[in-house]
């Protein structure tokens, strides 16, 4: 795929954005939505052999990779009325929504929020509370900047350098009190979401089960010998799972069906 990147101006805000483009691909959008403290540059590769047929868009977010802070950045209410502007101002149309980590929780509260602007969503290693039985994220960590991830700040954002260290606290201050949504949040989501995860995420896999069976049109898979990178980890299984997904979205068939047996959304 071929690829056309630069700034834009999204509602007063200079988002680096970024359209992949296959000859002659006419397909629905799709729209990459990546990690937190992470950037488009960092995954989308993953990604694109499994869209050749799709027009993807991808952006990122405020605070990441080549877009600078502004007031409010990080909380993941900001980030959803970030996606939706992107959406409405640069793709202008519903989109299919693939978001990793926080990405997919962004994915999910733009779902909740604006149900018209999505078609369908792929939800990698994605939590929708905090309380999720998440490791590793403490509320005063020590920060270490690595002489690389420096350099790569350095060279890719607009904020000075300093900025990188309170943009990392900010990130945990938020993961220790954000997200928030409830089941019957999540219940409002008719789309068609694949919940995909690795088998040794950072979270219980307990929550993520709970996440697929809220869902009214949810799948699920979990992909064995995997972690919150299962995107790098299993590249091949992760793309034939999506095409997958894309490739028949109707409301699942199965022979001996427990959680759909009695779905409003079966019976319509």
């Amino acid at each position: 795929m071929r690829s056309t990147s630069g700034y834009i101006n999204l509602r007063g805000h200079d988002i680096w954005s970024v359209q992949y483009s296959q000859f002659g691909a006419k397909g629905e959008p799709v729209l990459l939505l990546h990690g937190g403290l992470s950037s488009t540059d960092s995954w989308d590769y993953t990604m694109l052999p499994a869209l050749k047929k799709r027009r993807v868009f991808a952006y990122d977010r405020t605070a990441h990779g080549r877009t600078g802070t502004r007031e409010g950045f990080y909380h993941f209410d900001f980030q959803t009325d970030e996606a939706i502007a992107y959406i409405e101002d640069v793709i202008k149309e519903p989109v299919h929504l693939i978001g990793w980590s926080d990405g997919g929780i962004i994915s999910l509260m733009v779902a909740i929020k604006r149900p018209d602007l999505v078609k369908s969503i792929v939800a990698i290693g994605t939590n929708y509370h905090y309380d999720s039985g998440l490791t590793l994220v403490q509320e005063d960590p020590e920060i270490i900047i690595s002489e690389e991830d420096a350099a790569k700040f350095a060279m890719r954002s607009p904020d000075p350098a300093h900025m990188q260290e309170i943009i990392i606290r900010k990130a945990y201050e938020v993961w220790n009190s954000e997200p928030t949504m409830s089941k019957d949040d999540l219940a409002q989501i008719t789309c068609p979401v694949l919940v995909l995860t690795g088998d040794d995420e950072p979270f219980s896999n307990h929550h993520t089960i709970d996440l697929y069976e809220s869902l009214p049109d949810g799948r699920l898979a979990i992909i064995p010998g995997a972690s919150h990178f299962v995107v790098k980890e299993k590249s091949s299984i992760v793309q034939a799972h999506i095409r997958d997904f894309y490739r028949n979205q109707q409301y699942p068939e199965t022979k001996w069906p427990r959680l759909r047996a009695k779905s409003e959304l079966e019976q319509q």
